[in-house]
């Protein structure tokens, strides 16, 4: 039936039988077949998207694409595609071709297979490098900057430095370069990391541009004093004329300076408009405030403190370039010592605390009389009130979000007997380097004994907490009664919250409202 079947079904098609009956290709064929046709297929889009002109080798041999062709279409496809056509776009459209295994230059033999050879590729950390060179005096400078921590600390490296001056036409003779050995300082103590704080002094034997023609001031920075190989640093310029005497002798510019450590992280802009508006009006009109930027400046932050810098009140500073060097703490002790010897003459005293902590003179005395009665010291430390940055007293008629931080954070660690972190202040023309907490490289006495006088009350964290601070809440305690929290005494202390209208006020007629 199926072999009948089958030649039923051939005799049935096409035409009656007119032609010879159709063969089917096997099924092998088939398959070979269309595998052919999707081969095809495929090298025919492979050709459509390949360039055209790298087809055609002949073409490219008889009419090759001349420089100015190039240049001309490769400016017509950035015009269409909005890009900027400044030269620095030729470091993009022509890479520098990568380097092969085969271009390495192959280690030569030792001779000796006992000999081993160290071979040494790159640096691991900077000799020396500067973030900027003061004039200290007449006939001395300053220069602040950063250098290999395990180079100065198990090497030694060493500098010197030399005064070129500017040429001199009614001068008989050309001018001579003055050289002086340099002495270094690192002020960090031993806190750095990669990179320690170097500050180098260089003090010469007379002011080597006392005929005011300007010059320049060089630092050579030597690897070891087995060695001569060195560096040489361009560390400072004077222009002709800009040598003035006075400005290193008083009356200095302001009556008080601060320099505040690297501001970092996610800032609250509500405690630095508060910490801002009250030492504006604590250290008064003949002050100065300088910020280091090392990234906690945001535009909210920013926004705060521009009414004081356009009032001339404060400066901010961008450091955020200090990143690319691994230094102790966003490198605050090298900000903190530039900030010494930028403005060592700029003021009568330079304090340094961090913008958690404000100053505060417990007897109600001003601080001219304080620090007249300080006057004979060099530098003074200054002890802390350590505060809650979280509890608050629980009052519900009170909105909280409304009050100022050092309104409502009124309760005070009462452990007593134990050493505190202190800060301080310096006459800074009599220093030569300095610290986070004292410097310990002054001309003159340092006193501690200065708790009566002048403290400051320091809310940790709270500079770093974005939203509302009071987040534990207890009843008003009894006078004299101690409040535990987390383990931790506090007394009820509102000696900041009194001052808080005064401070408000000042603000508003100094720079007048804010905006929340």
């Amino acid at each position: 039936m199926k072999a009948n079947a089958r030649k039923d079904g051939n005799g049935g098609a096409g035409n009656g039988g007119a032609s010879p009956p159709l063969t089917l290709l096997p099924c092998f064929e088939l398959k070979a077949f269309f595998a052919t046709l999707v081969v095809l297929t495929l090298v025919m889009a492979v050709w459509q998207l390949h360039p055209y002109e790298l087809l055609l080798d002949s073409r490219s041999a008889v009419c090759p694409l001349t420089a100015t062709a190039a240049a001309v279409r490769l400016h017509k496809s950035v015009l269409s595609l909005g890009i900027d056509s400044s030269p620095n776009l030729t470091a993009f459209t022509n890479p520098a071709p990568k380097s092969k295994l085969s271009d390495l230059p192959p280690r030569a033999p030792a001779k000796d297979p006992n000999k081993r050879v160290f071979q040494a590729y790159g640096s691991a950390a900077a000799l020396f490098v500067l973030m900027g060179a003061y004039r200290g005096g007449p006939a001395t400078f300053a220069a602040v900057g950063l250098a290999s921590k395990p180079t100065h600390v198990y090497g030694t490296p060493w500098f010197k430095c030399e005064w070129v001056p500017n040429a001199n036409a009614s001068a008989a003779s050309p001018p001579h370069p003055v050289r002086a050995k340099a002495y270094k300082m690192l002020p960090d103590w031993g806190y750095g990391r990669v990179y320690t704080v170097v500050v180098v002094n260089c003090t010469f034997p007379f002011n080597p541009n006392a005929d005011n023609v300007g010059g320049k001031l060089l630092l050579h920075a030597y690897y070891s004093v087995k060695s001569r190989r060195y560096e040489k640093v361009l560390a400072l310029e004077e222009s002709p004329g800009s040598f003035d005497e006075a400005r290193f002798r008083p009356p200095f510019k302001y009556e008080y300076l601060y320099c505040g450590s690297s501001l970092y992280g996610n800032l609250s802009a509500t405690r630095i408009r508060e910490w801002m508006a009250y030492h504006a009006h604590f250290f008064g009109p003949s002050s100065h405030f300088v910020f280091h930027d090392a990234g906690g400046v945001g535009p909210e932050v920013r926004a705060v403190l521009q009414p004081w810098v356009a009032a001339g009140r404060a400066t901010v500073q961008d450091i955020r370039g200090q990143a690319e060097y691994d230094g102790y703490y966003y490198n605050q002790f090298l900000v903190v010592n530039d900030c010494l010897h930028r403005y060592r003459h700029a003021a009568n005293w330079t304090f340094f605390f961090d913008v958690d902590e404000y100053i505060y003179l417990p007897d109600g005395t001003s601080l001219d009389a304080v620090l007249r009665n300080l006057s004979h010291y060099t530098q003074f430390t200054i002890e802390q009130n350590p505060m809650s940055s979280k509890l608050c007293v629980l009052d519900h008629g009170k909105n909280y979000s409304q009050e100022w931080g050092i309104e409502k954070l009124v309760f005070r660690n009462s452990i007593t007997g134990i050493r505190r972190d202190r800060k301080y202040a310096i006459q800074a023309r009599n220093a030569y380097a300095t610290g986070v907490h004292m410097s310990e490289n002054v001309i003159g006495k340092t006193t501690h004994k200065t708790e009566d006088m002048i403290r400051y009350y320091h809310y940790h964290n709270s500079i770093n907490e974005l939203g509302e601070p009071c987040r534990e809440f207890v009843p008003m305690p009894p006078p004299g009664n101690v409040t535990w929290f987390e383990k931790i005494p506090y007394i009820y202390d509102d000696n900041m919250k009194r001052l808080a209208n005064t401070i408000k006020n000042f603000e508003k007629q100094t720079i007048g409202a804010i905006q929340k």
